[in-house]
């Protein structure tokens, strides 16, 4: 019976830790990774690089074309889109 007793100390710091640690960060990944499945053409987007520019195309899976200025593209992987700034309204008909 001591030897039970002598692990609920543990078991209670493993429960505190995933409630306040694993959760939230399991949620913040699901999230993201919505947020850049989501990713459409003429989206507003931040880099984790800084860089602000507009989605002008999604290649595939894996990589999206953002327009940072007149004329100058890059392609980023989705992964690295770190914020969507604007979204675009989904075009009718």
């Amino acid at each position: 019976m001591e030897a039970i007793g002598q692990f609920i100390p543990l078991i209670l710091i493993f429960a505190i830790m995933y409630f306040l640690l694993i959760r939230p960060q399991q949620k913040k990944l699901q999230q993201h990774q919505a947020m850049v499945a989501a990713l459409r053409r003429g989206d507003q987007v931040v880099t984790q690089g800084g860089l602000i520019g507009k989605v002008n195309k999604v290649v595939d899976d894996g990589e999206v074309i953002v327009e940072l200025g007149e004329g100058m593209k890059v392609r980023v992987v989705r992964s690295t889109i770190a914020q969507v700034l604007n979204k675009t309204e989904p075009a009718d008909g």
